[in-house]
């Protein structure tokens, strides 16, 4: 197959996967960010509005609510998540007994669609027929029954640990991938070394992973900014907003209130905090490097 050598070949197969790439994903944002500038309701035609949106958009408190909430499921998610998974990945990625089935279960989370997840925790969630209230009253500890979800306190949390839940096994999975590539070498050199545990995970294991936890990283980053289905079908937002993130405000404003302008100006804002945060994180890396 020396034909796959030469580099017209090469742009042939790229092409094509270009030409969707734009389709499907570049063209739709700018498409978004030019609608974000307008007044448009989805029928008739779209009105030039300048920066109307992002004015009000400012001055809106639910804005400022659902940027709170996606704030913390990003920083809780982040923390556990990146951290959990590292470490279960480590301890799967030795040769123990029923390591294999671990790994089976373990990621068996990821691939249950998002909106079953969320059906499936409300039944462990909800304040009034979740298994966690329905034993906690059981017990005679009535008292400890909190609102988990759909309260004006707890839902973000909540929504943190389901999606920990959900993606901890991929991302266990990335890192296993990871610790494969370290040659038993290195590892053993360090050992002979004395190099403790600890010692051989900060300054082995972690450095030659760069690149795999830059990888995590990411996936995170763009994952929290994508959590959808989950709040829809757990909280659907409310009470009264109190649980919106800034996706499912935008989704709200969209195609509920059908308020298209108002709705794209939030997913441009979306869109460009995770920017922001995946360019503080790669200036990070590369200061660090």
């Amino acid at each position: 197959m020396y034909w796959l050598s030469k580099t017209r070949y090469k742009i042939g197969f790229i092409i094509p996967t270009c030409l969707v790439y734009i389709l499907f994903i570049i063209l739709p944002i700018f498409i978004a960010i030019g609608y974000s500038f307008t007044s448009y309701y989805g029928i008739g035609k779209a009105h030039f509005n300048g920066l109307t949106n992002y004015i009000h958009l400012f001055h809106d408190n639910i804005f400022w609510k659902s940027l709170k909430n996606t704030a913390i499921i990003f920083v809780l998610v982040s923390v556990i998540l990146l951290v959990l998974s590292f470490f279960i990945a480590l301890l799967l990625n030795q040769r123990l007994k029923f390591a294999d089935m671990s790994k089976a279960l373990i990621f068996s989370p990821a691939i249950i669609a998002p909106i079953i997840v969320g059906i499936i925790w409300v039944y462990i969630l909800d304040p009034k027929i979740g298994i966690i209230n329905s034993t906690l009253r059981l017990l005679g500890h009535a008292s400890w029954a909190k609102e988990w979800i759909g309260g004006t306190v707890l839902s973000p949390y909540s929504i943190a640990v389901i999606y920990v839940w959900q993606q901890l096994g991929y991302l266990t999975t990335i890192f296993i991938a990871g610790l494969k590539m370290i040659p038993d070498d290195i590892l053993e050199a360090a050992k002979v070394d004395g190099a403790n545990a600890w010692q051989r995970i900060w300054h082995v294991i972690i450095p030659s992973m760069r690149s795999t936890i830059s990888t995590v990283i990411i996936l995170i980053i763009t994952g929290v900014f994508k959590i959808f289905e989950i709040v829809q079908q757990t909280t659907g937002g409310g009470p009264n907003h109190m649980s919106e993130t800034l996706v499912t405000y935008s989704y709200s404003m969209t195609f509920q209130s059908g308020n298209y302008g108002y709705g794209m100006s939030l997913a441009t804002v979306t869109f460009l905090v995770s920017l922001v945060l995946m360019g503080i994180y790669f200036i990070f890396s590369s200061e660090r490097k």
